[in-house]
């Protein structure tokens, strides 16, 4: 096993954790902002990861995608502001301990086949929830810096805090 469910359900937290961190970087004007006509502007991203990680999580749970789930997730996270939003991400990782956390490791080793290929329940944890928190997380990240937080680095986006002053 690559992840321990411990392991995994730490991750998510951490990963969780920067998209909390990167919430307090969006201000009023910056929220509606998008890179390219065509991409999620900050606070779309943001209810993005809201949504994604306790769907897919349920999905990958299942062994079944809920499309009606994620369109009534999805609406109520368009609903919420900024705080809102971090308010609900204050819940998930008491709510991926406690959903991945009652799994069996046969559950996590039991092959399932969403969005591709099957493969088991702990690989789609990885390639897709958690991936999913990185890649736009990342996004997040960029977009904030084009929007001139030039302060913004590593920091900010892999540990989820500002860098310590230099002394």
């Amino acid at each position: 096993m690559v992840f321990s469910k411990d392991e995994l359900i730490g991750a998510l937290t951490h990963e969780v954790g920067i998209v909390r961190h990167l919430i307090t970087k969006i201000t009023a004007d910056t929220a509606d902002f998008r890179a390219t006509p065509k991409q999620r502007s900050n606070i779309e991203l943001v209810r993005f990861l809201v949504v994604q990680g306790p769907v897919l999580t349920s999905a990958i749970k299942a062994g079944a995608f809920d499309g009606a789930a994620w369109g009534a997730a999805q609406g109520q996270a368009d609903a919420l502001d900024l705080a809102g939003l971090d308010a609900l991400l204050a819940t998930q990782s008491a709510w991926f301990a406690e959903h991945i956390g009652a799994m069996s490791d046969d559950d996590m080793r039991g092959t399932i086949q969403l969005f591709g290929g099957p493969m088991s329940r702990g690989a789609h944890f990885v390639t897709m929830v958690l991936a999913n928190y990185a890649a736009y997380r990342t996004q997040l990240f960029c977009s904030l810096k084009l929007c001139g937080h030039e302060e913004l680095n590593t920091w900010n986006l892999w540990r989820g805090a500002d860098a310590p002053a230099k002394a």
